[in-house]
Order: structure tokens, then C-alpha cells, then sequence
């Protein structure tokens, strides 16, 4: 679905992406399938439950310092970002919100990432 030898997210397919050489998966491996990436590292992203978010489930990603935030909402993009999640993003300070399908999330990730952007990412590895 997704490579990019650059990284610094060289793959991605259904239920698994593989960053900085480790993997997270749906099976168990490295933080799971569902990821946050703030800071340059990647955290598991626990709060993400069924497909609409809310402010409660972005918050792991408003820090201090973050200028964009970039939600992979599913390979199919059944995730939901309510009004009031972005509402909730904007007055966290958080400049500019990107959603896309996961793939094309990790693709801007990375390239605001090498960019220097202040960036978080946020992606839902399935669905």
C-alpha cells in the first residue's frame, strides 16, 4: 500500500507499518496497529476506539511545539474526525490538521517530517 526507503515510515500495509527499522503491528509486534507518532516517536495509539474520534482520543498528540497534525483515518477512511475534534485541534494551537487514508497520511508525514516540520501523526492501521 505504502514504501518510501527515505522514511521515516518505509512501509505500510493493512494492520502493519514498519518505522525507523521496527515494526507495529495488528500481531502483537512493536506498539500495535494503531500508531501516534509525536516528537519523532512512535507511541501506541490507545485512546483510538471504534470510528469517530473525539477530542479525548487526538489529545496523546497536542503537545507543546506541534504545528501540524496528520490523521490516517483507515485504509478506507472509515474513521469519522467529529466537528468537535477539530474544533478541539485548532485550540490546542495546532496550525494545520491533514486528514487522509492512512497511506497517503504516512506520505505526508514523511515528507513534512524531512521537511522539519513540527509534526504528529495519528493513524488507524486498518479499516
Amino acid at each position: 500500500m505504502f514504501t518510501d526507503s527515505e522514511g521515516p515510515i518505509t512501509r505500510f500495509e493493512w494492520g502493519l507499518f514498519q518505522i525507523n527499522g521496527v515494526f507495529h503491528s495488528a500481531d502483537g509486534q512493536g506498539v500495535g496497529k494503531d500508531i501516534c507518532i509525536v516528537g519523532g516517536e512512535v507511541h501506541p495509539w490507545k485512546a483510538r476506539q471504534g470510528h469517530r474520534l473525539t477530542p479525548k482520543m487526538v489529545r496523546v498528540a497536542l503537545k507543546p511545539g506541534v504545528n501540524v497534525l496528520v490523521i490516517g483515518n483507515g485504509v478506507n477512511g472509515a474513521i469519522h474526525v467529529t466537528k468537535k475534534t477539530r474544533q478541539a485541534v485548532k485550540a490546542a494551537g495546532i496550525e494545520t490538521l491533514i486528514i487522509e487514508k492512512t497511506p497517503e497520511a504516512c506520505a505526508i508525514y514523511n515528507r513534512l517530517a524531512r521537511e522539519g516540520a513540527a509534526v504528529a501523526l495519528l493513524a488507524h492501521g486498518t479499516c
